[in-house]
């Protein structure tokens, strides 16, 4: 339980310390002078930097995914539901520097298992809104609810995973989105507004 705890606060303190320097600027050794330990209590708990960034995005998932049940649960409109829960499975824009840092080359696996583990996170969650939303009579599908919405994300990982994209690219994705959820044209638009906010 001991060794638990101090795991998590060598997290919190990379945390920290990556929202503040930037991932690439904060050096292992950083991380141990402000823990305030042995480099081989870090080398105990962590392979290696690239480890520890993989259990800093965990925290940061686990924290959205916190977030999004409470949102679940809430009083809020269908539509405010969305759009809650998915800003609150995304990075903060002062968390940039770890999105940055999954997006380099030499972290395609934990980029792959991080997207994985957040789409196996959010299909529960958005499954459920959906499912309030076709009671609501907003969206009109079959029972294939959780393969829709898994569909969904896959196809926004592709979409917003490699940069900048186009009004246009913008609309035909709403309208897909329409389409996969049997909604009348103009229910998503709402999502312009999210895309821009990005």
């Amino acid at each position: 339980m001991k060794k638990e705890v101090r795991k998590k606060e060598l997290i919190k303190i990379a945390y920290e310390l990556f929202i503040t320097k930037g991932y690439e600027n904060t050096s292992v050794d950083e991380i141990i002078a402000k823990a305030g330990i042995a480099k081989g209590t870090y080398y105990y708990h962590f392979e290696s930097k690239e480890q520890m960034l993989e259990e800093v995005v965990n925290m940061m998932i686990d924290a959205g995914v916190e977030k999004a049940k409470q949102i679940l649960q809430s009083d809020l409109k269908i539509q405010e539901k969305l759009v809650y829960t998915i800003l609150a499975l995304r990075v903060t824009p002062k968390e940039q520097s770890m999105q940055d840092a999954i997006h380099e080359k030499e972290n395609i696996i934990l980029h792959q298992k991080i997207n994985n583990r957040i789409i196996e996170e959010a299909v529960p969650i958005l499954s459920e809104i959906v499912r309030e939303a076709k009671k609501e009579g907003l969206f009109n599908l079959d029972d294939n609810i959780e393969e829709r919405v898994r569909m969904t994300l896959i196809l926004s990982n592709e979409m917003f995973d490699h940069g900048e994209i186009n009004e246009k690219q913008v609309l035909v994705f709403i309208d897909t989105l329409e389409k996969i959820y049997g909604a009348k044209t103009g229910t998503l638009s709402f999502i312009t507004k999210l895309i821009k906010e990005d």
